[in-house]
């Protein structure tokens, strides 16, 4: 029998550290992975662990340069040694010791659990530790050395698949995935974003649409700084799930950068933790609905590190394995306690930040209107006219 879902950590995942005062501290998978344990989401007879092996190059070389991926090595046994045009040795990617060995576990970890739920050994795969989608074939971008989630798309179509939708919640544009798929009409890649003009990497507009063997194989939904939790999921399901059910993929993989949130430190969104779990259970029920819950999640951007990743990640966690955990919940307590004791931090007391006599989370549908004075709606709209026709969609309706 398959297991529910597979669930990739090892407490040496933490090794992918770029130091004390980079905003990517590892604490956040740790207290990620302390979190899902404090709920029990480790415990299950259908949910297993994958602590993946070192892969070899030529598993990284499906994405990546092989001049690239030596030139990572060489800065892994000697930081002083890497080379800037490689984009290593910068303030977003500084080199440290261990550098390839700890990116490339968390590729394989990644291209694993893609093989298991392609070959129907496990339903879900997730690896909150991945998600790594501005890596580009020749550099490191962004704080992402190697691309985790092209690395497992590739074994996918290596291996029979013919089409993989990739979903991007992050606040940056995916801009890495896109790029190393903009050719190929196999992979549907669709970002909802910030847009470029505010935030990094400057680029995913709505006319960015794909390269000329797959147009309309790329789509792009760039969201203006400020927007909230009842206008994102506007976006997200006028813009992005219509053409996902029209692509109709045999795999989705999503990447759930949790750097949305309003207390994030480095971009201008003003999503909950609440939006952000309601993201992923409607991406876990796309997968049933359209691929046969062949689904494969992952984790990404995120630099509030003890109000907002791990919860976020422990919903995505749970979600995947059908145990979804409520809102309302409390967070156990002894998660609180480890958190002051590692942080010097109070942690939250509860699963969800919305107040729970709010209401639930209600977005205005499409159905209802589009508002051209809008700023929200007029991206919504920029995007549907872009992309919408080329999958066999009205512009105005599903």
């Amino acid at each position: 029998m398959p297991t529910r879902a597979r669930v990739v950590w090892d407490q040496t995942f933490t090794k992918y550290d770029f130091g004390p005062t980079h905003p990517m501290s590892p604490v956040r998978l740790d207290l990620t992975a302390r979190l899902c344990d404090a709920f029990g989401l480790f415990d299950h007879d259908d949910v297993e662990l994958l602590n993946p092996a070192l892969p070899d190059d030529d598993v990284l070389a499906t994405v990546h340069d092989r001049d690239y991926i030596a030139g990572v090595r060489a800065a892994s046994l000697d930081p002083d040694r890497a080379d800037p045009r490689w984009g290593i040795g910068t303030e977003d990617d500084p080199a440290f010791r261990g550098m390839h060995d700890a990116s490339a576990r968390i590729a394989a970890g990644t291209r694993d659990v893609c093989e298991l739920v392609w070959t129907g050994q496990t339903e879900h795969g997730v690896n909150f530790c991945g998600g790594l989608h501005h890596a580009m074939p020749g550099n490191a971008s962004g704080f992402c050395i190697y691309n985790d989630i092209a690395v497992g798309i590739q074994w996918l179509l290596d291996h029979g698949a013919q089409r993989v939708a990739y979903v991007d919640v992050d606040v940056h544009h995916g801009d890495g995935v896109e790029r190393i798929f903009w050719d190929d009409p196999r992979v549907l890649t669709v970002s909802i974003h910030e847009s470029g003009r505010a935030l990094f990497p400057g680029t995913g507009w709505a006319t960015d649409i794909g390269g000329p063997d797959a147009i309309g194989a790329a789509v792009n939904v760039p969201l203006p700084p400020g927007v909230g939790d009842a206008a994102w999921l506007r976006a997200f399901h006028a813009a992005v799930i219509p053409v996902v059910k029209a692509f109709a993929p045999e795999v989705l993989v999503t990447q759930h950068g949790c750097d949305t949130h309003a207390q994030d430190p480095l971009a201008h969104l003003a999503l909950s933790v609440d939006a952000q779990r309601a993201a992923a259970e409607a991406l876990h029920a796309l997968s049933h609905e359209i691929c046969d819950g062949r689904w494969v999640a992952l984790g990404g951007g995120g630099y509030e590190v003890v109000d907002v990743v791990p919860r976020t990640w422990a919903h995505l966690t749970a979600i995947a394995q059908h145990r979804p955990i409520a809102v309302t919940e409390a967070v156990p307590q002894d998660w609180r306690d480890y958190v002051r004791r590692v942080t010097g931090r109070s942690a939250p007391s509860r699963m969800g930040d919305r107040d729970p006599d709010a209401g639930p989370l209600w977005w205005r549908s499409w159905d209802l209107g589009y508002d051209p004075d809008d700023a929200v709606d007029r991206a919504i709209m920029g995007t549907r006219q872009a992309v919408f026709p080329l999958h066999g969609l009205d512009v105005w309706f599903d």
